[in-house]
């Protein structure tokens, strides 16, 4: 099955995509979600104009064995492949640690990979009410949060993060939610503002942020065990 893994992009070398960890990031193509800010579009179609041909990936990763310490699997949103679960499979076997980085779009699909991951980036989108007006996508709130729920269930090591535009938030919206994620155990929290460059809607506009929102971080950080404000140009 992992041989028909669509891949659209490949970053060799991060250290910022699995915290702790030399890793590179597979952006597999495809995704069922239109995210008003989302930065990779081109990763939005089934099939993209440039794939990466899985046995030049497994290539690559082979030269990079004793270098790398782990693999990254993003997106798109790479559990709508049925291919994962083994392809993940595949890496850890070469002796990788295995990265997620997902926002459990379908929940059925999301629970098949995460035996095979390591670590998981999870994009909680907003309050599960809030989220279909990101999206674009009816119910999408709804696995979103289902998906949370299976990935705190399952123990495995995992930070959530929110991409906050502010356009689309509010800093009373981004305390509820973070109320509601530390109520159900969450210890290790991420806000990502959304970058001002290439977005999917254009009429997100670059908007400063909210009157209060410096002492709102330090909220924050009084809230979780672990958190950052993670700030993209």
């Amino acid at each position: 099955m992992s041989a028909t893994l669509r891949v659209g992009g490949l970053v060799p070398l991060t250290t910022l995509d699995y915290p702790g960890l030399l890793a590179c990031v597979l952006f597999c193509q495809g995704c069922a979600w239109r995210c008003r800010y989302c930065h990779n579009p081109e990763l939005i179609a089934p099939r993209g104009e440039e794939e990466i041909c899985w046995d030049d990936i497994l290539t690559f990763l082979r030269r990079r064995q004793g270098l790398l310490q782990g693999v990254v699997f993003s997106g798109g949103e790479a559990t709508l492949q049925n291919a994962l679960p083994g392809a993940m499979a595949t890496v850890r076997e070469m002796g990788f640690r295995v990265g997620l980085h997902s926002a459990g779009i379908r929940p059925e699909s999301f629970a098949r990979a995460l035996p095979h991951a390591d670590w998981v980036g999870f994009d909680v989108k907003g309050l599960a009410a809030d989220i279909d007006a990101i999206t674009g996508v009816k119910r999408s709130g709804l696995a979103n949060w289902r998906s949370l729920e299976l990935l705190l269930e399952s123990g495995v090591n995992h930070e959530c993060r929110t991409t906050v535009h502010w356009q689309l938030f509010d800093l009373d919206k981004l305390r509820r939610l973070a109320l509601r994620l530390r109520g159900m155990g969450v210890k290790n929290f991420v806000v990502q503002l959304a970058r001002n460059g290439r977005q999917l809607d254009p009429q997100l506009l670059a908007t400063p942020a909210p009157h209060g929102a410096e002492d709102f971080w330090r909220e924050l950080e009084a809230l979780f065990p672990h958190f950052e404000l993670r700030q993209d140009s």
